[in-house]
């Protein structure tokens, strides 16, 4: 999910605080109300003379009909488009997806709908508008688009080889959430080959657990991040969103508060899955760990070959860190 926003047309300043208080990224009011909106928040505003204007940026349909569905999509071939309909069961949303993804809005107002619009055809729509007035059903959705999960395919695989390196540049990525045990970040030296690496939750003798933080890994890594895409560790910075994932896969995002590079002692990683094989390089640290298919932290100072982890896998390449398929190779 991109953006959320929320559609308060009449003008409500309850309801437009309890949107930014939620964490929405537009507000669409009347032509006349624009800057009664700035003067709440630093927040996009959606209306005739505001941020975004309807008409201009995106289009917006009432689909109730086929012929409705087909204009639909049709403009959604032109540029974004919001769609609004009295029931989505009607309504194939499917439709709309497979023909333009990336363009399609979906107007919600219910959990259930939300639900639909969050998890069509396994990829969602590119973003919703809640439109309600109950304060606290409008607070629910904004927080279910927010934090709304994206789902990541685990594998478990055979570690081969911890080798002891020499020194390098490794990425500390502080979050603005605090993880649990069995969560953390996928990081490898292969997109196609990512290593589950633990958050610092975990409670040990020499520091004091961390459970916003994650020694993710050499600066040349990549880590995945929102949307099954990729970057590499050295770009990520404050304000950055991150896919923090747990060992069943359930994937959420969180804010990067804080990323520090620093020289340490590393070490390698190296696994194996069926044919496939795959390495991360890590700080060479008791703290350091990656997990195991029950949930649990692995230290990699205590890693042996035979030990299981869990890794995600992929099939083709990446461009700009944007899956593609080719054919390629990185060792």
């Amino acid at each position: 999910m991109s953006e959320v926003w929320v559609r308060v047309v009449p003008y409500n300043k309850r309801l437009v605080t309890t949107a930014l208080e939620a964490g929405a990224q537009g507000i669409w009011v009347e032509e006349d109300r624009v800057e009664d909106v700035r003067a709440l928040g630093r927040v996009k505003v959606v209306a005739p003379g505001g941020d975004l204007v309807p008409g201009e940026d995106f289009f917006f349909v009432e689909v109730s009909t086929g012929e409705d569905q087909e204009k639909a999509m049709a403009l959604a071939q032109r540029g974004p488009v919001v769609v609004d309909t009295t029931d989505w069961r009607v309504i194939p949303l499917e439709n709309l997806v497979a023909a333009a993804s990336d363009r399609v809005w979906a107007v919600v107002r219910s959990e259930e709908e939300m639900a639909l619009a969050l998890g069509v055809l396994e990829r969602g729509v590119a973003g919703v508008v809640v439109d309600v007035e109950d304060p606290a059903l409008l607070r629910d959705l904004v927080l279910m688009a927010r934090e709304g999960g994206e789902k990541v395919v685990l594998g478990e695989a055979e570690i081969l080889e911890v080798t002891p390196l020499g020194l390098g540049d490794r990425v500390c990525v502080d979050t603005c959430s605090l993880m649990g045990c069995g969560q953390g970040m996928l990081v490898g030296n292969s997109s196609a080959f990512l290593f589950l690496v633990h958050s610092e939750s975990v409670e040990n003798p020499y520091v004091a657990p961390r459970p916003f933080r994650v020694n993710a890994g050499a600066v040349h890594a990549y880590v995945l991040v929102p949307g099954g895409r990729t970057r590499y560790l050295s770009e990520l910075k404050a304000g950055d969103e991150v896919l923090v994932v747990d060992h069943e896969g359930s994937g959420q995002r969180a804010l990067v508060g804080r990323s520090k590079v620093e020289r340490r002692p590393l070490l390698m990683v190296r696994a194996r899955v069926g044919d496939e094989e795959g390495s991360c390089i890590l700080q060479n640290a008791e703290t350091i760990r990656l997990v195991s298919p029950q949930g649990e932290p692995l230290s990699v100072v205590s890693l042996k070959p035979g030990d299981w982890v869990l890794v995600r896998l992929e099939k083709g390449g990446r461009h700009f860190g944007m899956k593609v398929e080719e054919t390629i190779q990185e060792k």
